[in-house]
């Protein structure tokens, strides 16, 4: 009698054991189903691929190590020059420098110049004593020599002085204590004829002429000379006389 069981009774017994053999099917249902379970499934051609699901978050930085830093790039065009900043404040002073060296170095000049100064006075006061005469503000000197007019302007060119000049009287007779018989003054009429005037320049403000005098003798007497007695005479340039120079005193 049990041979010929009923057709639903049979099916499930298959299906009963198929389950239990080949697929455990708690872990998705809980049950079996007769269709998933029960009818084994061959693989079919692959579908087609989805839709591109969202961007996922950003990840956590790799471990890796880092790339070197690469060449700097090509300079920009300068910018357009900004507005001046307002001063800054003032530094604190500053150490005093040291300048006792050029102190000392002045120091050392002015006692040189004052011991110069004292040596050229006493020089001057020698000259006069000895060679010379001072009148005012003007000192005369003489190395007694004779010589053309030319070679004595010369001569005291070199002294940087001048051929004696009296504008007056006083002058006039401190040049004639030093002629020791007639001398040159800085006096001719060389330019304009019986015009005489100062080498220097300039017409006589002051004359003492010998009476007679000037002449142009024989039409060649252009300088002038101061005797012994203090007067004036006109003279040949080239003759020589006694040389004296005037010097600022």
């Amino acid at each position: 009698m049990f041979l010929f069981l009923p057709l639903p009774v049979l099916l499930l017994s298959v299906v009963t054991a198929f389950c239990s053999e080949t697929i455990t099917c708690g872990d998705a249902q809980k049950t079996c189903s007769v269709v998933a379970c029960g009818i084994p499934v061959t693989n079919g051609t692959p579908g087609r691929d989805g839709r591109d699901g969202p961007k996922g978050e950003k990840g956590e930085p790799g471990q890796g190590f880092r790339g070197l830093q690469g060449p700097p790039g090509k300079a920009g065009p300068p910018g357009s020059t900004g507005r001046t900043g307002s001063s800054g404040p003032k530094g604190p002073k500053g150490d005093p420098g040291d300048c006792s060296d050029a102190e000392a170095k002045l120091a050392n000049l002015e006692r040189e110049i004052r011991s110069l100064k004292s040596q050229l006075d006493h020089t001057k006061k020698v000259l006069t004593f000895s060679l010379g005469k001072k009148s005012g503000k003007k000192l005369y000197v003489t190395n007694g020599e004779r010589l053309p007019f030319s070679r004595v302007k010369a001569l005291c060119a070199e002294l940087q002085a001048i051929v004696a000049t009296p504008r007056n009287a006083q002058e006039n007779t401190a040049i004639q204590s030093l002629a020791q018989d007639t001398a040159f003054l800085g006096i001719t009429d060389e330019v304009t004829e019986g015009q005489f005037m100062y080498v220097t320049g300039g017409r006589l403000t002051y004359n003492n002429w010998k009476k007679n005098e000037p002449n142009d003798h024989e039409s060649g007497e252009d300088c002038v000379t101061i005797q012994k007695e203090g007067f004036w005479n006109d003279v040949s340039c080239s003759s020589s006389y006694q040389a004296i120079c005037e010097l600022p005193a």
